[in-house]
């Protein structure tokens, strides 16, 4: 057989230079391990643990820390965390719940009484239990192989000697100061040197930061949830009109989930349950399989609309349903039968559906992780809103997140603000199996996900069509363009003039199918957002891929 005759492990296209489905970057090939995130330094921290005998766990909760340093605008250890692994050792998929929740006094009838019809995705009204720092702790016991204080060691040390700013963390940086998003003194001390934000390549330090990151380092999750920093957070809920006491702190607990799963042609895609988003991943895929691969897979008009609308009908079941299932039951057995899925993809003609709001937009990070054990981490840490509520507390360097926007205050509605209850979350990790690693048991394939709000179903939905309908390898299915569905029958589409394999232009083409085509602008504003993905060959080789919407990079260890 001739090489040319020959499928290759690894679907290219980089030779084809007339093909739009062609990437600009390579994808990352190594053996021993792999990290991908949107910052190249965070990755490097996580590459320093692999070669330091660390696992995947231990590189991944590296690159997070060294993410809430480098990339404040989105993560901090002021937010919340969501993982999905593959254990090894186990044999099996582990899922991680690190969201907060509602201060104990948050009561629907206090906010209703303060004339509020809603949550600001900013202010302290808008802040909930930070998780991530308890769902560092818990992974890294439970499936880590070297102390949380070694694993914080680079994160500590970008914060307290300074690190440089990357080209578009810079300019949102900028941007959100600019438009207000840091709300208080303390956030401004910790963010801004003499009230103003770093260029790209200016050295940065955040020694107040640094402190709380040796704070945890040494006493664990016990030192952010009971000690000083717990204090600041308490005395700055304070003074900004919020709620929060000591016990909501002590009190937290991150919730180990079973991840939720579907069938995706020959894959399955695995989600965590809500109160996040994934379930509408899932919803949309369910839709979407339900049309010939082959129809979704080209660049026609049909299969851009078809995935518009799969979006569509999925947000409209995200927005009815989701929510805390300690709190409320969410129908998910029901929203993923085969049958429904059906019913709905009935609905899909050809021309647009009108559609329901979706929720809120958001800044996050994602990250991912394998080694050469068998690991593979998808993880995703997030502050929601840029800067989250913009509320930082005392000297600590945290910056609370806005999670709590998440909620609403009708009290109908299954997602409605209660004490202790978990908000809507919109950050979802994901991962793809393959359904044949022996009597029928999955075996990993791929982590992935794609950062940004709403965008983040429809970023999954996008990567998995592309890499399983497509063909395309994991940096082709990343860096293809997207579309981010707004509301009724509003889409962005990222490039309005991609050519459509039956003539025209992608914009004019939906436009004549009913869709109200927005364009992206001229500045890089995330609504397409940003992803990551590691996925792992039959041979055990490693190919990770780097969104080129980001400043990041896959970094392999050989």
């Amino acid at each position: 057989m001739s090489p040319a005759s020959r499928l290759p492990p690894l679907p290219s296209r980089r030779a084809r230079l007339r093909d739009p489905s062609r990437s600009e970057r390579s994808c990352v090939l190594a053996r021993r391990g792999m990290v991908c995130a949107s910052v190249p330094s965070a990755a490097a921290a996580g590459v320093e643990m692999l070669r330091r005998g660390g696992n995947a766990i231990d590189a991944a909760l590296a690159t997070a820390a060294v993410l809430c340093v480098v990339e404040p605008m989105s993560t901090g250890v002021g937010g919340d965390a969501f993982a999905l692994l593959w254990s090894a050792r186990e044999g099996r998929l582990v899922g991680l719940n690190g969201s907060g929740r509602a201060p104990a006094a948050a009561s629907l009838a206090a906010y209703r009484e303060r004339g509020l019809e809603h949550i600001e995705p900013g202010g302290i009204l808008s802040a909930t239990v930070p998780g991530a720092v308890r769902a560092w702790q818990d992974l890294s016991e439970g499936f880590g192989s070297l102390p949380l204080g070694d694993v914080l060691e680079p994160a500590i040390r970008a914060a307290r000697d300074g690190f440089p700013v990357t080209e578009l963390v810079a300019h949102y940086w900028w941007g959100l100061e600019r438009a207000g998003a840091l709300r208080n003194d303390a956030a401004r001390r910790a963010l801004t040197r003499e009230g103003a934000t770093p260029l790209a390549g200016e050295w940065f330090r955040m020694p107040a930061l640094a402190r709380t990151l040796e704070g945890i380092a040494k006493g664990g999750a016990d030192a952010f949830y009971g000690g000083e920093v717990a204090r600041a957070i308490v005395e700055t809920s304070r003074e900004e009109g919020g709620d929060f006491a000591l016990q909501d702190l002590e009190r937290h607990a991150s919730t180990w989930v079973e991840p939720i799963t579907s069938p995706y042609r020959d894959a399955v895609v695995a989600e965590l349950p809500p109160n996040g988003q994934g379930l509408a991943a899932l919803v949309a895929l369910n839709v979407l399989g339900c049309f010939p691969s082959e129809e979704v897979a080209t660049d026609t008009a049909l299969a851009w609309h078809r995935r518009i609308e799969a979006v569509k009908l999925a947000f409209a079941d995200r927005n009815a349903y989701v929510a805390d299932p300690e709190h409320a039951e969410v129908p998910v057995a029901a929203l993923l039968d085969p049958a429904y899925a059906r019913r709905r993809a009935s609905r899909i003609g050809e021309r647009a559906l009108p559609g329901v709001a979706p929720g809120l937009a958001g800044d996050t990070v994602y990250l991912c992780a394998a080694d050469d054990q068998g690991n593979l981490v998808s993880f995703i840490q997030s502050l929601f809103t840029g800067f989250g509520s913009g509320i930082g507390c005392g000297d600590t360097g945290v910056v609370l997140q806005s999670r709590g926007a998440g909620f609403r205050l009708d009290p109908e509605h299954p997602s409605a603000l209660a004490p202790g209850k978990r908000p809507f979350h919109t950050i979802i990790p994901g991962m793809l199996l393959r359904p044949d690693g022996g009597e029928g048991a999955p075996r990993p394939w791929i982590a992935f996900g794609v950062m940004g709000g709403d965008v983040q179903p429809q970023g999954h939905l996008a990567f998995v069509s592309n890499r399983v309908d497509a063909g395309l390898n994991p940096q082709e299915s990343l860096d293809r363009p997207r579309f981010r569905y707004l509301d009724g029958a509003r889409v962005r589409i990222e490039a309005p003039g991609t050519p459509l394999d039956e003539g025209g232009r992608l914009g004019d083409a939906l436009a004549a199918r009913g869709h109200e085509v927005l364009d992206p602008g001229p500045w890089m504003e995330d609504a397409f957002g940003g992803g990551q993905a590691i996925e792992r060959l039959d041979d055990g080789t490693l190919v990770g891929a780097s969104d080129r919407r980001k400043d990041g990079l896959a970094s392999g260890l050989d």
